[in-house]
C-alpha cells in the first residue's frame, strides 16, 4: 500500500547534510546558521546533548544531531554547522542547536507533496519524521521538531538553557 501524500507547496525548507543522509527543516524555524565553537559540558547530559553554547547572550543548548537519530557521530570538519532552531512546543519555545555535519541550502523541495513516513509492518522511532520529500533526485526527509524534541526531552534541554 503505498504511503499517503502530503502538501508542502510554498515552503521552504533548509537542507541539512548527517552522513550521506539529507534531512531539512522548515526555514522559519531557524533562527541562525553557525559555525562550530567550543561548548561547555553539562553533568549527566544524555549522549546526544554535546553541551550548551552562548547565542547573543543565551544558553543554548547544542544536540548532537547524528548522536540524536541514532547514527554514529561524526568528527567536526570545515563544513560541519550548529543550526539554531525555535520549536513552539505546546507548553513553551524552545531553542536549541542541532550540530550537523553540514548546511546545503535554502530550497523548496522538487515536488508540490510529499509522503508520509513508509510502514515497514513494526514499529520504529518515525514519529520525528513529518514527510519524506525529494530535491535533487535523492530523499529529503523532513523534521517535525516539536516531536524530535519530545517532552522528556524538553525537560533536560530546559535545565542546560538556565544554566
Amino acid at each position: 500500500m503505498p504511503s499517503a501524500a502530503m502538501p508542502l507547496a510554498g515552503e521552504k525548507f533548509v537542507t541539512l547534510g548527517v552522513g550521506r543522509e539529507t534531512f531539512a527543516v522548515d526555514v522559519e524555524a531557524v533562527r541562525e546558521i553557525l559555525d562550530p565553537r567550543p561548548m561547555a559540558a553539562l553533568p549527566h547530559a544524555p549522549p546526544f546533548l554535546s553541551g550548551i553554547i552562548e547565542v547573543r547572550g543565551r544558553a543554548v543548548p547544542v544536540i548532537d544531531l547524528p548522536k540524536k537519530l541514532g547514527f554514529s557521530g561524526s568528527a567536526l570538519d570545515a563544513h560541519s554547522r550548529i543550526v539554531v532552531v525555535e520549536v513552539r512546543m505546546p507548553e513553551r519555545d524552545l531553542i536549541v542547536g542541532l550540530l550537523t555535519d553540514r548546511v546545503f541550502e535554502v530550497t523548496a523541495l522538487d515536488d508540490q507533496t510529499a509522503e508520509l513516513p513508509p510502514d515497514i509492518g513494526v514499529r520504529w522511532r518515525s514519529e520525528y519524521i513529518r514527510a519524506i520529500g525529494r530535491r535533487n533526485g535523492g530523499f529529503v526527509i523532513v523534521f517535525d521538531l516539536v516531536r524530535l524534541f519530545g517532552s522528556e526531552e524538553v525537560a533536560l534541554l530546559a535545565a542546560g538553557e538556565d544554566a
